[in-house]
């Protein structure tokens, strides 16, 4: 039962790493959190998954009957990133977050400026 839940906990941590991790209270394209000079902060994680847990309630502010459930689900998924990136390792040299944000804007002013 429980290699099971640990499974199902890290699948869903992965699909979150890979799909909805965004910057919390914006609609910008996902980003990942893993391998990123300076380290993700523990409060970017905690609003990574108050994101995620906003998207897939469709609730931005629970009502007082949900708030429980709700916030017991931010917490849980807050403490599964925390284990799954603790535990991802790699051989590639962390990239530098100022350096790819950077980038980011120029690929975005290119794609979107108009000709």
């Amino acid at each position: 039962m429980y290699c099971d839940r640990y499974h199902e906990i890290l699948f869903l941590s992965l699909f979150l790493l890979g799909f909805y991790f965004t910057t919390a209270f914006s609609n910008e394209p996902p980003s990942t959190l893993f391998n990123y000079e300076p380290p993700v902060t523990d409060e970017e994680i905690h609003l990574a998954a108050l994101q995620f847990v906003r998207k897939i309630s469709g609730m931005n502010k629970p009502s007082k009957e949900n708030e429980a459930a709700f916030l017991a689900a931010v917490d849980a998924i807050t403490a599964t990133c925390h284990t799954l990136l603790d535990e991802l390792s790699t051989n590639a040299p962390a990239k530098n977050r100022a350096q790819e944000e950077a980038l980011a804007r120029e690929r975005s002013i290119q794609r979107f400026s108009r000709s």
